[in-house]
């Protein structure tokens, strides 16, 4: 295993660190490990801008699609009615 040493720490820093460790009944160095290993996988699983831009059309299609399968020959209730019978209750 790969030992790394952080120099320079804000004391304020490694105070949180050090009640977070205490929170959790764990060492700071093990702390510290939790917290990057969680960092790393949210960014690997976030997207990137440009994927987020390439699913827009997509996800534009299913509105579309969805929008057009709604069934047409139920009566909707108007939703202004809704709310002013509710706020009448």
């Amino acid at each position: 295993m790969a030992t790394l040493h952080a120099l320079n720490i804000p004391d304020e820093l490694y105070a949180q660190l050090q009640e977070l460790a205490e929170a959790e009944n764990s060492s700071i160095d093990a702390q510290v490990i939790t917290l990057l290993h969680n960092e790393l996988q949210r960014l690997k699983t976030q997207q990137t801008e440009a994927e987020k831009r390439k699913n827009v059309p997509k996800l534009l299609e299913e509105i579309r699609i969805r929008r057009e399968s709604r069934r047409t020959d139920v009566e909707w209730p108007d939703s202004t009615a809704l709310i002013r019978e509710d706020r009448d209750r």
